[in-house]
């Protein structure tokens, strides 16, 4: 047979055939004087099986084990691995699902965040904040959303849970846009920073994990505070040194 007439016996492509004896799976035939390899029906054989291990997942590092196994213990060996990891991929896939159905039934109620699709302590949290359309508040909103991922920032969450209903923060939100174009030397810098910093519950402080976004004082808050205008970073940065001293406490 020719690699064609080979391929389509055993229900591949030349290409894929080609691809196996550069693997080493498929011993190559000796070729004629023509130039062209003659298969016999044991490469045919070999191919088939090669073909039938790849569709149950196998990958062609396992086909090689098998194949090299003629007792057939490494073929039980490999499908059992198989089998387990089928297993995992199952509950992962259920567990996403579950949680698809949670968000398509939060976008359905119109109650999915603009933040999109968050863990559900995010989500709770998000969810329970005044409703405006301050500036300063959409960029603490998306701070917010680097707590979650790891389950480290669950604990801080939590403990933001009071802010929510606290009846200071819409208007210290207006007061910390309203410093968009000041100068830096604005006294009202100050007294902000003091209260926004009192605003914060001890909670929070004391859930607030030792490494992490929350904590970083270095790159992570380089990088907060030049995404506001420069009072707004220089009241950014004082309740940053006084949550830290609060910490040290």
């Amino acid at each position: 047979m020719r690699i064609g007439e080979l391929a389509a016996l055993a229900g591949v492509t030349p290409r894929a055939v080609r691809h196996y004896h550069h693997q080493g799976l498929l011993p190559e035939p000796p070729r004629r004087p023509n130039g062209y390899r003659v298969y016999g029906v044991r490469h045919a054989v070999v191919l088939a099986r090669i073909r039938r291990l790849t569709e149950l997942g196998l990958g062609l590092d396992e086909v090689r084990d098998v194949l090299a196994d003629d007792a057939g213990a490494e073929l039980a060996v490999v499908l059992r691995e198989l089998d387990d990891d089928l297993a995992r991929q199952e509950t992962e896939i259920r567990r996403r699902r579950e949680r698809l159905g949670e968000l398509l039934a939060q976008a359905e109620a119109g109650t999915l965040p603009a933040e999109g699709p968050l863990p559900p302590a995010l989500a709770g949290l998000l969810g329970a904040l005044p409703v405006t359309d301050s500036p300063s508040a959409a960029k603490d909103r998306a701070h917010l959303t680097l707590l979650a991922g790891d389950g480290r920032g669950d604990a801080v969450l939590e403990a933001l849970a009071p802010v929510t209903q606290d009846p200071r923060v819409p208007a210290l939100y207006e007061r910390l846009d309203a410093l968009a174009d000041a100068p830096l030397g604005d006294p009202r810098i100050g007294p902000l920073a003091d209260e926004l910093a009192a605003a914060v519950p001890d909670a929070v402080i004391a859930a607030i994990p030792a490494e992490g976004p929350v904590a970083a004082a270095g790159a992570y808050g380089d990088a907060m505070l030049a995404d506001f205008a420069p009072a707004q970073a220089a009241v950014v940065r004082r309740v940053m040194e006084l949550l830290a001293e609060r910490m040290r406490r």
